[in-house]
């Protein structure tokens, strides 16, 4: 029988794929703003990057604790309601004609706390909302709403951009936002005990050591942390390697790199019937393992110089971590106590966050010194290196979804 999602649920699951329309829209329009509309040069639109960025180190672990201490529901609409305002002030600036690369990353970083308040606070609530069996169909949902938005967005936002203006592109992504809210509104939360006032380093410490010393969590945030310091040395390399050594043309780069949503979004649909045909823990590996082969696939591109290999390493990169994503969640919010979840996700945010910036420092090191080419080596070692954490883990013996802790 298939497992039922309910309505407070569906209405987060609508809201989400509002808020990530909205985020993945500004996020594309920004940088076209940036460089169309102000002139932006390659340090201004780093800085625009970084604003955006930023606050996915910064915000989570706050955040996080909010999460814990407040009903997430209210979290959610705070933080989306500051993204609908740093949307509608964008937008107004650039009416007026008085937006500045300044105030774009200004409003940017604004926007981008509100996406971290929203991304820890709704993993948190979705085990309030459906039956623990669910768990993982539920997740799926939310995943395949960004998968969604991630492929979408930026085609989206280009075309608006180059066709009706910046405005417009603005425009939809805060009326999405304020869509996003409504949906919100409609949302009732279970209620949850009030916790006890304590100092905010006390708790921050608690959700972090329970991260570490839990034997199914560690290994994912080890996993989660190489993957992401791997990723992003492939990243800093790819495009000018698949330039200058594939020799490919930069719309088949776009192309190719196309590939990583429609992985996604296969991913994300396929996750429910991987859970179903094996051992939960096998199916947990599964985006780790799919990840080596994928950077095999890319790796491979020194021997055999195909865009077609490049184009395939992408699908897998999409598919595999995606499976990962939602079978990491739905184990996490299996193994850690409701008033904790808020700070757990905010750990595990905050590792891979600031992952982020230290792969793509060591991709633009390794390159700089020994060639793009060797960086697709160095990522190929890190992601076996991820995927022997996991596999190695007692992750491994999970036949099913473990009991909560108390």
């Amino acid at each position: 029988m298939r497992p039922h999602l309910p309505r407070p649920f569906l209405n987060l699951a609508w809201s989400n794929l509002a808020a990530q329309s909205a985020e993945q829209l500004s996020l594309a329009a920004a940088p076209l703003v940036a460089v169309l509309a102000l002139g932006a040069g390659p340090g201004e639109v780093g800085m625009l990057a970084a604003a955006q960025t930023l606050p996915f180190l910064l915000a989570s672990m706050p955040l996080g604790m909010l999460a814990d201490r407040m009903p997430r529901r209210q979290l959610m609409l705070w933080a989306e309601g500051l993204r609908a305002f740093s949307l509608l002030a964008m937008l107004a600036a650039l009416l007026s004609s008085a937006l500045t690369i300044e105030w774009l990353a200004l409003l940017g970083f604004l926007g981008a706390i509100g996406t971290v308040g929203f991304s820890v606070a709704a993993p948190a609530l979705v085990p309030a909302l459906v039956p623990r069996g669910s768990l993982a169909l539920a997740n799926s949902r939310l995943e395949l709403a960004r998968s969604a938005a991630f492929t979408a967005g930026p085609a989206l936002a280009g075309s608006l951009v180059s066709w009706a203006g910046a405005a417009t592109a603005f425009t939809l992504a805060a009326v999405l936002s304020i869509f996003a809210i409504l949906l919100l509104l409609r949302l009732l939360e279970p209620t949850r005990p009030a916790s006890p006032a304590r100092h905010p380093l006390v708790e921050v410490r608690e959700g972090a050591s329970f991260v570490w010393r839990e034997p199914m969590l560690r290994p994912m945030l080890v996993t989660g942390v190489i993957f992401n310091l791997s990723w992003f040395v492939l990243q800093a390399a790819y495009v000018p390697y698949a330039a200058r050594v594939l020799d490919m043309s930069a719309q088949a780069i776009g192309l190719t790199l196309a590939m990583l949503g429609a992985g996604m979004v296969a991913g994300a649909m396929l996750t429910s019937r991987v859970v179903a045909a094996m051992p939960f823990g096998r199916a947990i590996q599964v985006g780790p393992v799919v990840s080596v082969f994928a950077a095999l696939a890319m790796a491979s591109t020194l021997v055999f110089p195909h865009a077609a290999l490049a184009a395939l390493s992408f699908v897998l990169f999409g598919a595999g971590p995606m499976v990962w994503t939602i079978t990491s969640t739905t184990l996490r919010q299996s193994v850690t106590a409701g008033p904790m979840l808020g700070r757990v996700s905010a750990v595990f945010l905050t590792a891979n966050a600031g992952a982020r910036p230290l792969g793509a420092a060591l991709g633009g090191l390794v390159g700089s010194t020994y060639g793009e080419s060797a960086c697709l080596l160095v990522a190929l070692a890190g992601f076996a290196i991820q995927a022997l954490v996991i596999l190695g883990s007692r992750v491994t013996s999970l036949r099913s979804l473990p009991v909560p802790a108390a």
